[in-house]
């Protein structure tokens, strides 16, 4: 009972204690560090006898990062007991981690099964985000919860997928250094694992502390002439078109590798510092999935995934950011207005061109007027401008309001039918926001979604709510009386210039996700398409952010097009995938045929410049029009 515990590392108990389950594991069994040579040095590195305080890995997928991260929480509850707080990105996704990887982990570890209660017994201290253990407590929350980021004090702290932790946890401040403040009462005992595949160049969190860390890669001698390199995908060469040649080309002698060769080349590896750390007490690691080991993801793989990906710039950050472990650099840079006037096309402005399956429309709100415009979709979000109209008149008025409810009431020629918008963004950001707020309630479409922009990058959920806010109806404030939908507009923004930028050779068909614009639009409008840009600055602590930048004074047709993009995600187009656009090609082939005449005014109106809203009161609908109706085409 007096015997000191043994000075075991991580990596000595995962082998001598961890077993796989078949639920948590492709290979179960005992564990075996030898089978992921990369991995003994990062989970060495969370000992407690080792100075490091934290421990930062940005890897690739399939590396085994997380397995690695397990194996350090059966470690703490064995041999190091203290309070350990692990967070997920989200709290669903803490509950899935403790069914799918802790309970597990309890269960086939012999040591550890003892040491945590059942859970079905009564106060056992065994729940789904909360294991209680002799001497310590393991605590699983999700970064989106203020609460549970400040509910304990933690000697330990597993940070998991940081990447996709959310930028501000409910208006309290970073969920990483909320969490790294739970730890701070331990001074040097404590230690911190950051782990995640990264993201976009300038926002990736765990680039960022990667780069102030320093900076370890894996190197692993050539079976050739063992000369020591770190693997880079530029080495690994293929035929076109043949992926089962792939062979890695060792930088010394040129000589093709096999991956027959990698489990030696992996057991000789070994990890060197490439940079100075800023911060001593920092380690950081990086690896690619070029080093999954042998059974995993094959060289073949990677280069089938790199050539399905090709002309696909979606796919292709998904493969930088998760085969390679790498940032992906977004295109920010602002298109040249001349090229994007210059490919305008011969179809009319404000009829709809064939290949369009939904119109959605984004509503930018001046001072002295209001500015719609209306874009079609398709597949792989390519896109038409199909209108651009200017409504006069003080937004604090109902008047242009009124001449907006008549605009939404039409139809757009389509062939020999007619389509009307499924989904409005409206921005309601400006000098009278209230009154904003209170003419979009009066106008009670459903298709109307008051929108508030805001900088920053959302990939997962580029459009958050809705939440109440007060809105002024017949001047009286009418609490929590509207539904306000927050826009990352910076994410819409690069998603925008990426599909600008896209290059079409000479090829016969547009590539996917192409912008078409009509010959109509004027030049003004395509400036204003690509009035911002994307600069690298640099925050107060010295790390690099990107903020969007003014080129021009006015940008409305920007706003626009973020807006109506906007609205195609809350219609579901990035949700449901290949399953929405078919489902709209089967109602648009279901829809009746209806023969549609332009109002007279938009008859005379010149497509040269945005036209102002005058409507024939016969082209719109009584109020009462969405009641019996279904769907969005007529």
């Amino acid at each position: 009972m007096l015997r000191p515990p043994p000075q075991l590392t991580v990596s000595q108990w995962a082998d001598q204690h961890r077993v796989l389950s078949t639920r948590a594991s492709s290979e179960p069994g005992p564990w075996r560090t030898s089978r992921t040579p990369y991995l003994r040095d990062i989970m060495d590195a969370l000992s407690a006898v080792h100075p490091a305080r934290r421990v930062v890995f940005m890897k690739g997928a399939q590396v085994g990062a997380s397995e690695g991260g397990n194996c350090w929480l059966g470690y703490i509850m064995h041999h190091v007991p203290a309070p350990v707080l692990a967070v997920q990105p989200t709290v669903e996704l803490a509950k899935r981690f403790s069914r799918q990887r802790i309970d597990p982990l309890l269960e086939e570890t012999p040591a550890l099964r003892e040491r945590v209660a059942p859970a079905r017994v009564r106060d056992s201290g065994n729940t789904m985000l909360s294991k209680e253990f002799p001497g310590g407590i393991l605590v699983l929350t999700g970064a989106n919860s203020a609460v549970g980021l400040r509910s304990m004090t933690a000697r330990f702290l597993f940070l998991d997928e940081v990447d996709a932790y959310p930028g501000d946890v409910e208006g309290e401040g970073d969920p990483i250094a909320l969490a790294e403040a739970r730890a701070r009462t331990f001074g040097w005992r404590r230690k911190a694992y950051l782990v995640s595949t990264p993201t976009i160049a300038g926002r990736s969190r765990i680039e960022r502390e990667y780069q102030a860390s320093d900076q370890r890669r894996f190197f692993v001698p050539c079976p050739h002439c063992q000369a020591i390199q770190w693997l880079r995908f530029e080495r690994l060469i293929w035929t076109k078109g043949n992926p089962t040649s792939v062979a890695y080309h060792c930088e010394a002698c040129d000589q093709p590798i096999g991956e027959h060769h990698k489990t030696a080349m992996l057991a000789g590896g070994e990890w060197r510092a490439t940079a100075t750390s800023q911060d001593p007490n920092t380690v950081g690691f990086h690896i690619s999935a070029l080093y999954s080991p042998v059974g995993w993801l094959s060289w073949e793989q990677i280069a089938r995934d790199w050539e399905a990906a090709q002309g696909k710039p979606e796919d292709l950050k998904t493969f930088r950011n998760t085969v390679l472990g790498e940032v992906w650099q977004e295109h920010g840079e602002a298109p040249d207005w001349e090229r994007l006037v210059e490919r305008r096309e011969e179809f009319t402005i404000g009829t709809v061109p064939p290949g369009v399956l939904v119109l959605t429309a984004g509503v930018d709100v001046q001072d002295d007027r209001i500015e719609v415009d209306v874009w079609g979709w398709a597949e792989g979000f390519t896109s038409w401008l199909v209108d651009h109209v200017v409504i006069p008149g003080s937004p604090r008025e109902r008047a242009p309001w009124d001449e907006l409810a008549k605009l939404l009431a039409r139809d757009w020629p389509r062939g020999g039918g007619g389509m009307r918008i499924a989904k409005v963004c409206v921005d309601t950001g400006g000098r009278d926001t209230a009154s904003v707020y209170g003419h979009l309630r009066h106008l009670r479409d459903p298709r109307i979604a008051p929108t508030k922009g805001v900088e920053g990058w959302n990939r997962a959920q580029p459009v958050q709510g809705p939440t109440l806010v007060d809105a002024l109806v017949n001047g009286q404030k009418l609490r929590r009386g509207l539904k306000l939908w927050t826009v990352s507009v910076s994410t819409w923004k690069a998603d925008l210039y990426r599909r600008l930028w896209l290059g079409r050779g000479e090829a016969a068909e547009f590539p996917v996700g192409w912008v078409h614009l009509p010959h109509g639009i004027e030049v003004e409008w395509v400036k204003q398409l690509v009035a911002e840009q994307l600069r690298t600055v640099k925050d107060r602590r010295g790390f690099t952010r990107q903020e969007w930048a003014k080129l021009r004074e006015r940008n409305e047709a920007l706003d626009c097009a973020v807006l109506a993009r906007a609205a195609l995600w809350l219609l579901g187009a990035d949700r449901y995938g290949d399953r929405y656009w078919q489902r709209l090609r089967e109602e648009l082939a279901d829809a009746p045929a209806v023969v549609h005449q332009l109002p007279t005014a938009e008859k005379q109106a010149s497509p040269a410049s945005p036209r102002q809203m005058v409507l024939d009161p016969e082209a719109t609908r009584p109020r009462t029009w969405l009641a019996p109706r279904v769907g969005w085409l007529r």
